[in-house]
């Protein structure tokens, strides 16, 4: 596991050996404070741990501190090209700001933004996108290579040192795989800041949750990555859906019950596709972490599932329901779910400790 240095987003700690944190942006127009605040509510509520918002202008500025307001969540102003508005999104009561200190003007302006946060004790996201490395690194690298945007971010990190600013969040975001991978890997080998994952522009949300699947879960299984965003072409809720999905996958403690269930074949005797949809409903919001197995018959049963915490598996018309790899009970097939249901409910009860 990468050790880096820790910062504090509001009172949500990034780095530094604390949880994977959730974030999302907001997509309603930025002068849309009422709309805005809305769709801030339902991605907190939907598992949202940080939330984004862009700050086109001054007008949009009143948003963060409606944010701040009428959220839990920590806020992150996004600024672009106009040192201002950060320095007015700081003013406003911001968590963190993300800027390109490349796109902000020169030294004296950057030096405004980072005493700013110095003074507010609020972190900087050095963001770096593969669109945004300087020519002269494009021309010298070939093109925007992860080299390149490491280049840039050791650039942009070092205009905040030179403005005494320590307090920092790198990101180093492409669209391609590859690029975004290896840049990620060679940042962590470099810089001892916590790390901000995401493929940017990843696409819709079946292909970009695809990409940022691959992304985003290779670099956290090699212990990579503080804080995730996945970037879909989608309502926002849809990316903390995904985010979670994807940290349950890597079997990351604190992210609710991960589903295994087997593709069906010719011995399958119930309907097993339909029965595993509504487990996975069913545990959508269950936040005890645990591994539920949904099988087809007694070959993918107990026996190639015992990995998993609670179980069922389908017979003719039948079916068993297990727990540690211990069958408990055997019902009609219409009281599988029901049965499951009651020992989730215990194994949520008693924490995981659940007594047969």
């Amino acid at each position: 596991m990468r050790r880096t240095k820790q910062v504090l987003v509001g009172g949500v700690p990034i780095g530094g050996g604390a949880p994977v944190a959730i974030q999302s942006m907001l997509s309603v127009p930025a002068h849309d404070i009422e709309g805005n605040l809305r769709q801030a509510a339902a991605l907190e509520a939907a598992g949202c741990r940080i939330i984004r918002a862009a700050v086109p202008d001054r007008e949009a500025v009143p948003l963060i501190a409606a944010l701040k307001e009428h959220t839990g969540m920590p806020v992150v102003a996004d600024i672009h090209f106009d040192y201002r508005l950060a320095l007015e999104a700081v003013a406003a009561g911001a968590d963190k700001i993300r800027i390109n200190p490349g796109n902000i003007g020169g030294a004296d302006r950057v030096r405004a933004v980072a005493n700013a946060c110095n003074e507010r004790k609020i972190p900087i996201r050095v963001g770096v996108n593969s669109g945004s490395v300087e020519r002269e690194l494009l021309a010298r690298f070939g093109g925007p290579t992860a080299e390149a945007m490491v280049e840039s971010a050791a650039r942009h990190l070092k205009m905040l040192e030179e403005a005494d600013f320590e307090n920092t969040v790198l990101s180093l975001k492409s669209s391609d795989l590859k690029t975004m991978a290896a840049a990620y890997r060679l940042a962590a080998e470099r810089f001892d800041c916590p790390l901000h994952l995401g493929v940017t522009e990843a696409g819709t949300e079946r292909q970009g949750l695809v990409k940022s699947a691959i992304g985003i879960g290779a670099l956290l299984l090699d212990g990579i990555g503080d804080t995730i965003r996945v970037s879909l072409t989608a309502d926002p809720m849809r990316e903390i859906a995904a985010a979670k999905d994807i940290l349950r996958a890597l079997g990351v403690k604190g992210c609710g019950a991960q589903i295994v269930s087997c593709p069906t074949c010719g011995r399958t005797r119930i309907d097993l596709i339909g029965l595993a949809h509504q487990v996975e409903e069913a545990l959508r919001d269950f936040d005890t972490d645990c591994k539920v197995a949904v099988m087809g018959c007694a070959v993918n049963g107990p026996g190639e599932a015992r990995e998993a915490d609670l179980g069922v598996a389908g017979g003719d018309g039948c079916g068993v329901v297990f727990v540690r790899g211990r069958i408990v009970e055997k019902v009609p097939e219409e009281a599988l779910l029901p049965t499951l249901l009651r020992y989730l409910k215990e194994w949520e009860r008693t924490d995981g400790k659940l007594e047969l």
